[in-house]
């Protein structure tokens, strides 16, 4: 009798937040803002949408500061969303939806028409800025009047090329360092994953749909802001910084 595979999702949640934790150290450091100005605009009980949500590391802060909020997560990527669905299988307050962001219609994948915020992280510099600002366009009717969007990636100021070599070189400096400790980096983890035997086939039909990786944009903090209040919002800005990194808010 062949005995069922089982999956520690929560561990696979947790690999996947190290990894990323080796390329941003600060990565709980945007998290915790992010959370501080969902409560300051539109509460403790937000309905969420968890934009490009990977396995959900934006939904697991969530719903552990604010027990009564709700998340809808939207990927393309069938490991990370399996990860993502076995994490929080059964809290009734999470859902899914696999819908591509490039599509003009995926919207219509969502089961709701209105949220108090719309959060996302270290994902849309996979697209070029063009389909970045039809994006923007999309995510403004979605948040209700009063409410958020919220980006944190990369977002480079080209107008300080020495900076922000200098930031590069002390960055991957210690990198390397931590990688002499045993952390894993992007390429590992997914060497790590082809090799699970539940997440094998999602992480194959994954390098099907993005290949290695894609070459996105990483506009400045200022075309972030220009194309959000070109889509609709009231109000933008960045409400925390790193040498290399922001966040940026849209109020609608």
């Amino acid at each position: 009798m062949t005995t069922p595979t089982t999956i520690d999702w929560r561990s696979w949640q947790e690999s996947w937040d190290r990894q990323q934790e080796w390329y941003m150290p600060d990565r709980e450091e945007r998290f915790r803002v992010m959370l501080d100005m969902v409560e300051a605009c539109v509460g403790t009980a937000p309905r969420v949408l968890d934009l490009a949500c990977g396995t959900g590391s934006i939904t697991d802060r969530l719903l552990t500061r604010f027990p009564r909020a709700t998340s809808v997560g939207v990927d393309l990527d069938p490991a990370l969303l399996a990860i993502a669905r076995g994490t929080f299988e059964g809290d009734e307050r999470v859902s899914f939806v696999t819908a591509d962001l490039k599509d003009p219609d995926w919207t219509r994948a969502l089961p709701h028409d209105s949220y108090d915020a719309v959060l996302t992280a270290t994902a849309l510099h996979w697209l070029h800025a063009e389909p970045l600002a039809v994006l923007y366009g999309q995510l403004a009717p979605l948040v209700r009047d009063g409410g958020v969007f919220m980006n944190a990636d990369h977002m480079v100021d080209d107008s300080t090329p020495r900076i922000n070599g200098a930031e590069r070189a002390l960055r991957h400096a210690r990198m390397e360092e931590a990688r002499g400790g045993g952390a894993v980096d992007w390429a590992d983890w997914w060497a790590l994953a082809a090799a699970d035997p539940v997440l094998a086939g999602p992480t194959a039909r994954r390098f099907e749909i993005y290949g290695e990786h894609a070459e996105g944009d990483t506009p400045s903090v200022g075309w972030h802001v220009s194309a959000l209040r070109g889509a609709g919002f009231g109000e933008a800005r960045d409400v925390w910084r790193s040498p290399s990194d922001a966040l940026v808010l849209a109020l609608k």
